[in-house]
C-alpha cells in the first residue's frame, strides 16, 4: 500500500522538533508500503543494546517500572533521503489520545542502525538505564505516580561498573542511599578532536551515606560517572573517583595533599545545596 507522503512529512518534523508527536500523526504508519513493513521488521529483529538486549525485550521490561506504553511502529525519510524507523509510545493508557513521544532509528544506506533520538540514547545501554532516564524524565515533569523505588534502588545503577566493581553493588555495601535528583542521558558534546566523538552518556547521583568521611560528601553527595563509545565508565566528580579507587566504607579514611583543593571545591559546591548542583559541574 502506498504510503501518504503528506502524513510522512508532517511526521518527520514531528521528528526533528520535538519529542512529542499528537496521536493523530501516529496513524500514518498504517499506510506503510511493503519494503516500509520489512525496515521495521530489520530495526526490531536486529538492533541490539550493548547488553544484547533486543527493542522488545527492552520495551517489555521498561513497561513494567515505567509509564511507557508502547502503540505503532512506522517509517519517515529525511530531507537527505535517510530512512528512519520510529516507534511511538505514550505514558497513560487513558489519556494515548493526548500526547504521543517517538524513538527513532537511523538506517545507514551501509545498513547500519543506530538510535537517532537523542533523549532515548540510554536505550543502548539497556533496559536499566532506559527505564531510569524515563522515570527522571517523569519527576521533571511533575508525575505524581512516577517509580521513586526503582529510581533509588541502587541495584539499577550496576550498568556503570567501575575497577572496584558494579556502581550499584559498591553504593549498597558503601551504605549509601539515593536521593533527588537522579540524571540518566546522554548528552551531545562538542570534541576538539575530530576524530574522537565528544557525545557520550551520563550519570549523575546524590546520595546519602552512613560512612566516616566529610559532610558534604556523606549527605548529599555528587557522584558522576561518563562514558563515551567504546569506552569505559569514567569517574568524574571527587567522590566517584574515591568509588572507582578504593573499596566501599574505606573511601575518605586516606586523602592525599594534592586532592585538598578538590576537597575544599566540593565543600563550597555542597554549601550552595543539593538543589544547586549543575549536572556539568564535578566537584
Amino acid at each position: 500500500m502506498k504510503r501518504k507522503t503528506v502524513g510522512r512529512h508532517v511526521l518527520w518534523f514531528c521528528l526533528i522538533r520535538s519529542l512529542i508527536c499528537h496521536a493523530e500523526l501516529a496513524t500514518t504508519s498504517n499506510s506503510v508500503r511493503a519494503n516500509d513493513n520489512a525496515l521495521v521488521e530489520r530495526v526490531r529483529s536486529t538492533w541490539r543494546a550493548q547488553d544484547g538486549e533486543t527493542i522488545e525485550q527492552i520495551t517489555s521490561k521498561v513497561s513494567k517500572v515505567a509509564q511507557f506504553v508502547t502503540q505503532t511502529w512506522g517509517v519517515a525519510e529525511g530531507v537527505d533521503r535517510t530512512e528512519y524507523v520510529y516507534l511511538s509510545w505514550t505514558r497513560h493508557h487513558e489519556r494515548a489520545s493526548d500526547e504521543v513521544y517517538v524513538i527513532t532509528w537511523k538506517v545507514a544506506s551501509d545498513g547500519g542502525i543506530e538510535v537517532a533520538s537523542t533523549y532515548a540514547k540510554p536505550i543502548e545501554l539497556g533496559w536499566h538505564a532506559f527505564a531510569l532516564s524515563l522515570i527522571a524524565g517523569e519527576i521533571a515533569d511533575g508525575e505524581r505516580t512516577a517509580n521513586l523505588h526503582f529510581l533509588h534502588d541502587p541495584a539499577n545503577f550496576n550498568f556503570v561498573k567501575t575497577a572496584q566493581g558494579k556502581l550499584g553493588n559498591l553504593l549498597r555495601r558503601g551504605r549509601c542511599s539515593i536521593i533527588e535528583p537522579v540524571v540518566v542521558d546522554y548528552v551531545p558534546k562538542p570534541n576538539e578532536n575530530a576524530t574522537d566523538k565528544g557525545d557520550m552518556w551520563r550519570v549523575l547521583l546524590l546520595v546519602n551515606c552512613n560512612i566516616p568521611g566529610p559532610r558534604y560528601f556523606t549527605r548529599n553527595g555528587v557522584i558522576t560517572f561518563e562514558k563515551r563509545a567504546r569506552r569505559d565508565w569514567e569517574p568524574q566528580s571527587f567522590f566517584a573517583k574515591r568509588i572507582a579507587a578504593f573499596p566501599p566504607g574505606s573511601w575518605f579514611d586516606r586523602i592525599e595533599p594534592d586532592e585538598h583543593d578538590a576537597l575544599e571545591k566540593a565543600r563550597k559546591a555542597s554549601a550552595n545545596g543539593p538543589t544547586n548542583h549543575d549536572p556539568s559541574i564535578t566537584p
